[in-house]
């Protein structure tokens, strides 16, 4: 208690009197502290001691059992701290209820009252299972209604004060008042004033056997009690800078907001108290970025490679076709890069097709001429085999050694191979996760060359950049990524973007087809299978395992051999297969033995199939943008015209009208990736367990896009001038980065 009250009389009027508030609530709490549970509250944990420790596991806090743990676990909750920074999703003003005289139909609005009378029946139409109620107060009465929640009929009764929130409709003839489904909390005598109402109440996301209003009773309790809420770990000109409030007074307004915040502000999570933790969670993710590219860019002596432009104009004129200037110019990036002596570090991304192979082919042909080797590691043996293909077309004839390693060669073809790559005879070695073993020696590595770098985990990547001095590291990335997002993911890489696609690329025609429109798709695929294309048709998404989808591919591909396509060829592709069996399948399809592959969404990272000029996706109202995308890409890979068809079947949500109306109307994929951060946040494109990145906890990158803007110029400043966080007025930054990153800095020096 004495921490609320440490600098009060420097403080703002406002945070005076929310402390003021916090001490009154501690106090209460202490003088009710000896009687028992309340009915309908959950029992207080036992009296916590003062400075408990918010790194201790969340079974050490008083009052939490194995099965609370088990509880809190599911919400993310392992460590006391945690607790802190689980805000609230929503917040609720139950300081001034409406009373249920003046309801308003249509309104959103949270009230109080008494409950009259608690009735559970059963429809006679469809079984439907109802709990109504009559909430009452001294100026009116409300309707309340629980659909299929009939466990509520034993846990209200007449006679409980209730809280509601939910909006209001008339219903009947008598045009009744109701409110159906509402949020609600059962008050206990003594409530008012309390954590629980009498103010702006915040709401938690719930889990079985864990409510708000117990979540309410925890929080407080380690907001009074535990060590390390009060240490400002934000440098004082940063928060001075940006007008941040201190980082106590953020933690506990957010979770208890003083009377007279802003509620829409803070449901929006733009108040003042959201805006600091928001850009504390941003600054120290941007300071682990910056101390990574710190140590990329001044501890370490890379290759300096000599790229003479002749030796470049000799690749250009050797090749059939001319560069695109986006091509062009990002291989001056990268050369730039590889004549400097600090390590390259670059990200290439593209949208499919854009030619960023090329672009890697130009930098495996500058390291050669120097003498240095390369590797190109790929997510798939496919993909490994494609690579293969186009660097020896590209660089073969121009006398680069280009050799592979894959499950497919006998023991003594490899190590026929890997002798020839220590000797020094094998100027680029193209490979999967084979690249990494122990047993691949390079006489001279130079340069790595990463492709699709999110289907591969930390550790190898940080393997393959062990094997030689300090290499130089080209990623490649055919997902276009938003500049926000880029930024978070890949701050400590030098990005480039290849946005323009080669002369005579065809954009994929995209159509949107409901079940009804069967007949029109079905057609569509016909007519091209008998001018000698070939199909992709993609299996409806299922939500659950492997197995499921699988059994969903199987049931498709039998359907459309008996039906629809009976005189074609058709193949299946799915993940329950083994790697070889994958590998025979799409060898087939790429040799034309098969005319429709029907497949889940491992296709979504394939070769290329210049010949299929179809994609027909199966329910692509269960998709997200960006995997829709990246499917589309696996056609117009030739000189034919391509179309992609969305299949949809039923009732299609407003969300996923919104993403296939996106679709239909955009190719460009920057665009798309923009739309679906902002519809879905940035979950699947971050691969946070991927990338080594810490979670992001509070911070939304869309909607906090300008406050990661700054937090990133303040970040990439303090480590400029403190690269190592020495200086002791950085003692506590230096803890909450080590506390925030753990490990994950030393394994992320290649992004």
């Amino acid at each position: 208690m004495q921490s609320l009250l440490d600098g009060y009389d420097g403080l703002p009027i406002e945070t005076r009197r929310d402390r003021l508030q916090r001490v009154r609530d501690v106090l209460e709490g202490l003088r009710r502290g000896g009687g028992g549970a309340v009915r309908g509250e959950p029992a207080k944990p036992a009296p916590l001691p003062i400075d408990i420790d918010l790194a201790a596991s969340i079974q050490d806090l008083p009052g939490v059992g194995s099965r609370k743990a088990a509880s809190l676990a599911r919400l993310g909750v392992e460590r006391i701290g945690d607790l802190l920074w689980m805000l609230p999703w929503r917040y609720v003003d139950r300081a001034h209820p409406i009373p249920l005289g003046s309801l308003r139909v249509g309104e959103d609005v949270t009230v109080c009252g008494t409950l009259l009378s608690v009735d559970a029946i059963v429809t006679s139409r469809r079984a439907l299972r109802i709990v109504q109620a009559l909430l009452g107060d001294s100026t009116g009465t409300l309707a309340l209604k629980w659909f299929n929640q009939s466990y509520l009929g034993s846990r209200l009764a007449p006679g409980q004060m209730l809280m509601c929130s939910g909006r209001v409709k008339l219903e009947g003839l008598l045009s009744v008042g109701v409110m159906e489904n509402p949020q609600f909390e059962i008050l206990a005598p003594g409530d008012a004033g309390s954590l629980h109402t009498g103010r702006l109440t915040p709401i938690y996301h719930e889990t079985r056997g864990l409510n708000s209003r117990a979540l309410r009773v925890l929080v407080d309790h380690v907001l009074a009690t535990a060590a390390g809420i009060d240490e400002e770990c934000l440098p004082e000109e940063v928060r001075t800078r940006h007008s941040l409030l201190p980082r106590p007074d953020a933690i506990r307004s957010a979770h208890f907001p003083p009377s007279e915040a802003d509620l829409a502000q803070y449901n929006a999570g733009a108040s003042p108290a959201h805006r600091r933790l928001v850009f504390e969670e941003l600054f120290l993710l941007e300071i682990g970025l910056a101390m990574r590219r710190s140590r990329t860019l001044g501890e370490r002596d890379g290759v300096v490679f000599r790229c003479d432009p002749v030796r470049l104009e000799t690749l250009w004129s050797s090749l059939p076709f001319q560069p695109t200037g986006a091509q062009r110019r990002v291989v001056g990036e990268v050369l730039a890069d590889m004549a400097a002596a600090r390590p390259m570090n670059r990200l290439i991304q593209g949208d499919v097709g854009c030619g960023k192979t090329l672009v890697a082919a130009a930098a495996i042909w500058m390291a050669a001429g120097d003498g240095y080797q390369s590797a190109v590691m790929a997510p798939t043996e496919l993909l490994t085999e494609q690579h293969h293909r186009h660097l020896q077309k590209v660089l073969g004839e121009l006398g680069v050694r280009v050799a592979m390693v894959t499950s497919d060669l006998s023991r003594r073809e490899r190590s026929e191979v890997l002798n020839r790559l220590s000797r020094g005879e094998v100027d680029c070695l193209v490979g999967t996760h084979a690249v990494v073993q122990p047993d691949v020696r390079f006489a001279r590595f130079g340069l790595a060359v990463i492709d699709e770098q999110h289907k591969f985990g930390v550790l190898q990547r940080s393997h393959l950049v062990g094997k030689g001095y300090h290499p130089d590291v080209l990623i490649m990335t055919a997902t276009p990524i938003p500049r926000t997002l880029a930024l978070s993911v890949y701050g400590d890489l030098d990005i480039s973007v290849i946005d323009e696609l080669p002369a005579g690329r065809r954009p994929v025609e995209t159509r949107w087809y409901g079940e009804g429109q069967r007949r029109v798709a079905n057609d569509l695929v016909l007519r091209e299978l008998r001018a000698g294309r070939q199909t992709y048709v993609v299996a409806p998404l299922v939500e659950g395992s492997a197995e499921d989808d699988a059994r969903s591919a199987v049931m498709l591909a039998a359907r459309l051999r008996r039906d629809v396509f009976a005189d074609a060829r058709v193949g299946l592709l799915h993940g329950r297969l083994n790697r070889a069996e994958k590998d025979l399948v799409m060898r087939d399809f790429l040799r034309g033995d098969i005319q429709v592959l029907v497949a889940t969404t491992i296709v979504e990272v394939g070769i290329d199939v210049p010949n299929a000029t179809v994609m027909m996706i199966e329910h692509a109202d269960r998709y997200g943008l960006a995997q829709l995308h990246q499917l589309r890409g696996r056609v117009g890979r030739g000189g034919h015209s391509s179309v992609c068809i969305l299949m949809s079947g039923g009732r299609v949500s407003d969300a996923a009208r919104e993403r296939l109306e996106a679709m239909v109307a955009v190719q460009d994929g920057f665009v798309i990736a923009e739309r679906d951060l902002a519809l879905r946040g940035p979950g699947e494109l971050m691969g946070t367990r991927q990338s080594g990145l810490p979670d992001l906890k509070v911070a939304h990158l869309v909607r906090d896009a300008r406050v990661l803007e700054q937090a990133r110029t303040e970040a990439f400043d303090v480590v400029r001038r403190d690269p190592q966080l020495a200086d002791p007025r950085h003692a506590a930054l230096r803890a909450a980065v080590v506390r925030t990153w753990g490990v994950r800095l030393a394994l992320g020096t290649i992004g």
